[in-house]
Parts: C-alpha cells; structure tokens; sequence
C-alpha cells in the first residue's frame, strides 16, 4: 500500500470507499490499492466507530464489487450528483 498520498487523494479515497456505486476495482484503478488496503487505510484514517459503520455498510454489499454488480448498472454515481 503506498502511504504517500497527498491530502487531496486520500480525501478522495475515503469519499470513493463511502459510494455505494462506487466498486473497489475502481480505487484500485485509479490509486492501486485492493480492497484490503482500503480496509486498512479506512481503519487508520477513520475514527473506530465510523470504520465500524463503514465495514458494516459495505461487507457483502454486491454494488461494490464489479463481479456481483448487477449488468444493468454500469456507472459508478448518480448522473445529477455532480451538478453545477
């Protein structure tokens, strides 16, 4: 796991983890970190009870992981979430 990220990027990780629509595969991508270093980098940025309600929010939730994705979904947000 690269620990070297500006304050910006693991701002933007940490929101990404938070998505629902948003997959691992897509953190991966984009900052090369599986789903067990968001795991670890959620634990060590997040205060104990927000990990705690982020883990129990994403374990075994399908919209997180491109294989269990339904093929009907094929974007990572809503289209009026980054309104103007």
């Amino acid at each position: 796991m690269n620990d070297t990220f500006s304050a910006a990027d693991l701002s933007r990780i940490i929101e990404m983890a938070w998505e629902d629509r948003t997959p691992f595969e897509a953190i991966a991508r984009l900052y090369g970190l599986g789903e067990p270093d968001v795991i670890k980098l959620m634990r060590r940025e997040l205060k104990p009870g927000s990990f705690r309600l982020w883990r129990t929010r994403v374990s075994g939730r399908s919209s997180k992981h491109l294989k269990l994705r339904h093929p009907d979904i094929s974007r990572a947000y809503c289209p009026t979430q980054y309104k103007r």
